[in-house]
């Protein structure tokens, strides 16, 4: 359980970089290294997602998540178990969705640093389709995971049960 709660606090920082770094692209010039830095901080942060949340995913199948206490209604519980599919299949697709728009575009990108792959004959239309389900997707994910949040605050002060302190690991368990 300890590398599933770093884990689990490792892609929310990625997210809160991947976020803040597609948004503050407006505010740089496009094609300057601010940019550009911007933009592959954006890629490389998303990509690091996905493959956090396939060991997540690992990990899941291989230990059971300690049990809530007090024991939560079943209706929460399977409000829990749908916005965490949601949440890890959003956070596996995005950037699926991400990578084959840049493939498709046909330019040069770049992951970590590293010139990627590209289609030798762009298909701009698709992949300007692709980037309109990964942006629309995106805007999901943040209500999604504000849902998630919100849910941790009110089991930890209105229902005062161990579901936000289980997942804190710096403090001490009820």
């Amino acid at each position: 359980m300890p590398m599933q709660i770093r884990l689990h606090w490792l892609v929310a920082i990625l997210l809160v970089i991947t976020c803040a770094t597609i948004e503050l692209r407006g505010f740089a010039e496009p094609g300057t290294p601010l940019w550009y830095l911007l933009v592959v901080t954006h890629f490389s942060c998303g990509v690091t997602v996905f493959v956090l949340m396939i060991a997540r995913l690992i990990l899941r199948g291989r230990h059971a998540s300690p049990a809530i206490s007090p024991m939560p209604p079943k209706w929460q519980t399977g409000a829990a178990h749908l916005v965490h599919t949601l949440i890890y299949l959003l956070l596996l697709t995005l950037p699926v969705l991400g990578v084959y728009s840049r493939y498709l575009g046909g330019k040069e990108w770049f992951l970590f640093g590293l010139p990627m792959p590209f289609a030798e004959i762009a298909d701009r239309p698709q992949a300007r389709t692709i980037i309109g389900w990964h942006k629309t997707l995106a805007a999901f994910g943040y209500w999604l995971i504000g849902l998630h949040a919100a849910a941790a605050l009110i089991h930890h002060y209105a229902f005062k049960d161990n579901t936000l302190v289980r997942m804190l690991p710096l403090f001490k368990k009820r």
